[in-house]
């Protein structure tokens, strides 16, 4: 599966068709486009523009009820948890979000909220932010990810908007096999410390 990930496009939907129509001319096709809020009314905007499938959750500039807070993307490679991040304070910590993810049978949490990109990988769970394409806070030009999951394996990449869209190289997500964790924190313990 082919995952385009955006937030926090706060009325500006341009850039998302501008890279959407990049990656099927370079053959990679998108199955969904998944967008972490700020604002709903433009994930809408995208599915009518585009006609691809979108899922949405409302961020805190948008009416947010528990309801629709979050939604879960179902992949081969798992379930991964969607919300916008104020209601687990992602400024903060992720801590909130993590537990609540795993509460779900989530073995990733995709968010945005923080205007800022980022991939953190914590044993075999995954945190994507793909920061904010048209308000970014990072010192970049805007950026978006990429998420590509195979039965038990997902893989992303954070792409910064005006490097993908100068580029006519494809430094998109080559199928490539992730060895399985066969032990965790513990095992990382003993097999890096002093001790025999």
């Amino acid at each position: 599966m082919k995952i385009l990930i955006v937030s926090d496009t706060h009325s500006k939907v341009k850039r998302v068709s501008e890279i959407y129509k990049k990656l099927l001319a370079k053959q990679y096709p998108v199955d969904i486009i998944v967008h972490c809020g700020d604002y709903y009314a433009d994930a809408m905007k995208i599915h009518d523009r585009l006609g691809v499938r979108v899922l949405a959750v409302r961020g805190n500039c948008d009416k947010c009820f528990e309801e629709d807070e979050y939604a879960i993307l179902e992949t081969e490679a798992g379930n991964f948890f969607v919300c916008h991040g104020h209601m687990y304070h992602v400024k903060r910590n992720k801590q909130s979000l993590y537990y609540k993810a795993l509460e779900m049978d989530c073995v990733g949490a995709i968010f945005g909220h923080t205007h800022r990109a980022e991939k953190t990988e914590l044993d075999d769970f995954i945190f994507i932010n793909p920061g904010s394409v048209n308000k970014p806070r990072d010192g970049s030009g805007g950026s978006f990810a990429l998420l590509t999951t195979s039965e038990g394996h997902a893989e992303a990449k954070i792409l910064r908007y005006e490097d993908f869209m100068a580029s006519d190289d494809s430094p998109l997500l080559p199928p490539k096999k992730k060895s399985k964790v066969t032990g965790g924190f513990l095992r990382r313990i003993f097999n890096y410390s002093d001790g025999q």
